[in-house]
């Protein structure tokens, strides 16, 4: 081979599915493993044989712990592959509870299918069930950000702090080739905002040969402005018709901006002091991981006074049991849900929404981004009704977006952050629905005088 390349295996023209390819002369690493989420289309290729081979797979880098780039593990796994995983402390930490969740859906999905008779397969089977998920994790390999860290003979790798979700990073491996030459590339990961109410914002990033920017929203600018009371009059006018808001949020981390944003509201008298209900076991245990990382007073959080108040167990019920559950699907009090799936792909929060969906006195809150072919995405764009195990249920509630809860960085801060350091050979723009790469990449050549490429899935370049 002429020196090291890279392949674009997911996370290319789609905001999901992240796996980039590292070859060198001697080792071959995979950055990020994500599962892809949202279209069937993509969805389907989760069933497909990997796009490349198992038994030269070197390593796994993960940037963080969400599914789009760790839920494709459990598979290695199922497959044979036992190499190390390598990621933050804070990474690891999550990545198992996801993992063992995602594993408990997909099982639960698959029952749920066989008895209802809505799948096309017979028998419907888990993608990949608990047993998968559980070896998956006895791979991960937590490593320090801040300092390099060597994971091959020819291969250093640097974590630093992406701000996106707890133990997020932005990774950097550095490729010593035999001729003594050096060559390097930089992922972003996900990238974090500035106002990020628990964590402090992405450092900036280092000089590198290749750059890897995520495009999540790279063709727009959060709405901020008008946010907060938008959100607090969609709370006080529910609770006056006697309704209740479901908010599906992500597991990780949204779950605790939000519970930090209705605290700050809830103190401000800005909103009625109704119960909180957090209805999600992984929700749960990552609030637990996020509580100890305040207590702890780990580096990439802030210190905020209303942070504690916001993570406190006593001002929260806080539903593991799915009997209990089941009391919250259609409330005969005014309640504020925040139960997952954040983009309404699956768990308790679809049991919600089937109770809720048809009662105009409830509210919907959507505050994070929803992917192409999700069913949040599809109230965003004003659906009427939704497919929900196998039936439609018609959309009566409200719905209202408010993307600017979102933990991932606007097109504004991408550019502040991949412009701060010097340009790089090349910047592949990735990880974004293709009209928002092609947008990022379009103005950092215009704005930055950068060569930025948009790649296609399975697009092999030398760096």
């Amino acid at each position: 081979m002429n020196g090291p390349a890279l392949t674009f295996a997911g996370g290319a023209r789609t905001v999901t599915g992240s796996k980039y390819l590292l070859e060198t002369e001697r080792h071959k690493v995979l950055i990020d493993c994500g599962l892809f989420q949202g279209l069937s289309s993509l969805r389907r290729r989760n069933w497909a044989p990997p796009p490349f081979s198992l038994t030269d797979i070197d390593a796994v880098v993960l940037t963080h712990a969400h599914l789009d780039h760790t839920g494709y593990l459990p598979l290695l796994a199922k497959r044979g592959w036992r190499g190390p995983v390598y990621a933050t402390e804070g990474t690891a930490r999550l990545a198992a509870i996801v993992l063992a969740d995602s594993a408990h859906l997909l099982e639960e999905e698959a029952e749920h299918a066989a008895r209802g008779g809505w799948s096309k397969h017979r028998p419907p089977l888990p993608l990949y069930d608990r047993h998968d998920a559980e070896r998956a994790v006895s791979l991960l390999r937590p490593v320090p950000s801040g300092q390099s860290v060597s994971i091959a003979a020819d291969i250093d790798l640097y974590l630093g702090r992406a701000g996106h979700i707890l133990g997020s990073a932005w990774a950097k491996l550095t490729v010593t080739a035999t001729d003594g030459s050096v060559r390097s590339v930089l992922t972003s990961g996900d990238l974090g905002r500035l106002g990020h109410p628990l964590l402090l914002q992405p450092e900036p990033r280092q000089q590198a040969d290749v750059l890897l920017l995520e495009s999540t929203y790279g063709d727009r600018r959060h709405q901020v402005e008008g946010t907060r009371e938008q959100f607090a009059e969609a709370i006080t006018r529910t609770a006056h018709r006697g309704g209740s808001v479901l908010i599906p949020a992500f597991s990780v981390d949204r779950t605790e901006v939000i519970l930090t944003e209705l605290a700050r509201l809830r103190g401000n008298g800005e909103i009625p002091d109704l119960p909180i209900v957090l209805d999600s076991p992984m929700a749960l245990a990552c609030l637990r991981v996020y509580r100890e990382a305040l207590e702890g007073r780990w580096p990439e959080m802030r210190t905020d006074p209303i942070l504690e108040a916001a993570l406190d167990p006593a001002r929260l019920i806080e539903v593991s049991d799915a009997t209990e559950s089941a009391k919250w699907n259609d409330p005969r009090m005014s309640t504020i849900i925040i139960s997952a799936s954040g983009m309404a792909t699956g768990g308790r929060v679809m049991y919600h929404l089937r109770g809720m969906l048809p009662n105009y006195r409830h509210t919907i809150a959507v505050v994070g981004f929803a992917a192409e072919g999700t069913r949040a995405r599809q109230l965003v764009d004003g659906a009427r009704a939704l497919k929900i195990h196998g039936r439609y249920v018609p959309v009566r509630a409200d719905v209202i977006t408010l993307d600017a809860f979102s933990a991932h960085a606007d097109a504004d801060e991408l550019v502040a952050w991949a412009t701060a350091a010097p340009p790089p050979d090349t910047c592949y723009v990735v990880h974004g629905e293709e009209r928002s790469s092609l947008s990022l990449a379009a103005r950092l050549e215009a704005g930055a005088g950068w060569t930025a490429v948009v790649p296609r899935e399975g697009e092999r370049i030398l760096l």
